[in-house]
């Protein structure tokens, strides 16, 4: 976040961090999606699917989000990213913006793994049209490569991306290769401020 935290901000996203490592954060030997080994494995999935957790993650997310949005004067129309990761990421930050500011809410959307097979072969679904500046989403970067699959698809269909929120930077180089496509990535947390 920019500068101070408020207190009540700082005090939710202590509360967010606690829930994450207690639910999602583990040690020992993984082989991540990447394929590569690590000691740390992170599935933001427990937490972000956690009543408790998705408000924390609203509440933090959709603050730092405005913070951007605010700093950097953009106009964003949407939010989404791969599914699944950034599903429940993307809906509590849309819903969390929707309660403070209805008028101009966060549309909400998710990028398939695969265009769909039928019906209208649509990679992404939900609330997204060509043309639409977005925030894309993910839960954990390692690589970056979900996240860049996702810019690839939402680049494809004619949106433009302001920057990635992320709920955790593994910091095993996915930022710089998000960085490297022109896109500004946003952490709520990092290996280091999670785990010190």
């Amino acid at each position: 976040m920019k500068n101070q935290p408020s207190l009540g901000m700082s005090d939710s996203m202590t509360d967010l961090k606690s829930i994450l490592l207690a639910k999602s954060v583990r040690t020992g030997t993984f082989t991540l999606a990447s394929g590569k080994t690590s000691d740390l494995y992170i599935d933001c999935r427990v937490t972000t699917m956690d009543s408790r957790g998705a408000n924390l993650v609203g509440e933090v997310g959709w603050a730092v989000v405005k913070d951007y949005i605010a700093a950097h004067g953009l106009s964003i129309q949407a939010i989404g990213g791969m599914t699944m990761g950034a599903d429940p990421i993307s809906l509590a930050v849309g819903m969390t913006s929707a309660r403070e500011n209805p008028a101009d809410a966060l549309q909400v959307f998710t990028v398939r793994k695969e265009p769909k097979g039928h019906g209208r072969g649509k990679q992404i679904e939900g609330n997204f049209s060509a043309g639409n500046t977005v925030i894309v989403v993910d839960d954990v970067i390692t690589t970056g490569g979900s996240t860049l699959k996702a810019i690839n698809a939402i680049e494809a269909e004619g949106g433009k991306i302001a920057f990635a929120l992320v709920l955790v930077d593994r910091e095993e180089g996915g930022r710089a290769a998000i960085e490297a496509r022109g896109i500004p990535v946003v952490a709520l947390y990092t290996r280091t401020s999670l785990l010190g």
